[in-house]
């Protein structure tokens, strides 16, 4: 079986070499670059399973490095940001990154991160008709929802919600991208519409809305779907 291949994007080579390092004792294979125009061409050549990038890169940024794969590539990006730089996180997320690490980070959340997006990934391609966690039932064909048997109304908007986010358990969704993706780029409304479908949400599919198990906040960036099996 052949090794998932690793980017790893990053113009301080110290960090690129811990990283490195890390991955390949986990059995991956990493290739590297340095700078956003080697990050582009390496991406395109050796075609990885999942793309480590910095942010903060000479030249062509790594904020400009992920728009231009996304138009190219549904490979997975986990973007590294500066503790400080919150909106960097978020422009990263909106721009299609899977997943962030704030710097500086230990190695093994690198690599827990890593394991998720690919298990995440991988998973979502083997797409199913009908969902379920626990006492909770997604049908994605019938668009019905199910809590312990008992059918639950939901209207369309937060059946469309729920289905982006337990079909891409883990990736944090901003509030702004939830509402271009639902509710198109010409609404005239503002995130807090997607706020108050959550909390709706959250009321009918949750057994506490107020400790919710499935639709979590990410606070100052917007909500994910995780899912955890109990013991």
């Amino acid at each position: 079986m052949a090794k998932e291949k690793i980017l790893v994007v990053d113009d301080e080579r110290n960090i690129v070499e811990l990283v490195k390092y890390n991955l390949e004792k986990e059995g991956y294979e990493v290739v590297c670059a340095y700078d956003g125009i080697e990050a582009l061409n390496v991406a395109r050549q050796e075609r990885p399973d999942l793309i480590i990038l910095d942010v903060m890169l000479p030249g062509t940024g790594g904020l400009d490095v992920c728009r231009t794969l996304r138009k190219e590539t549904k490979t997975p990006i986990i973007m590294a940001t500066a503790k400080s730089e919150e909106i960097d996180k978020i422009l990263g997320l909106e721009l299609g990154a899977d997943d962030y690490v704030t710097k500086p980070f230990s190695p093994r959340e690198l690599v827990a991160r890593v394991k998720a997006v690919l298990r995440r990934t991988s998973s979502k391609a083997e797409e199913k008709d009908e969902l379920t966690f626990d006492h909770l039932t997604i049908n994605l064909v019938k668009h019905e929802v199910r809590l312990r048997g008992e059918e639950v109304d939901l209207k369309p908007k937060e059946f469309d919600l729920l289905k982006l986010l337990c079909t891409n358990p883990g990736k944090v969704f901003t509030r702004d991208y939830l509402l271009e993706q639902l509710w198109g780029y010409d609404y005239l409304g503002d995130t807090r519409t997607v706020d108050v479908h959550m909390r709706r949400l959250r009321q009918k599919i949750e057994e506490d809305p107020a400790s919710p198990r499935y639709l979590k906040t990410v606070h100052g960036i917007g909500y994910k779907f995780q899912y955890e099996e109990k013991e």
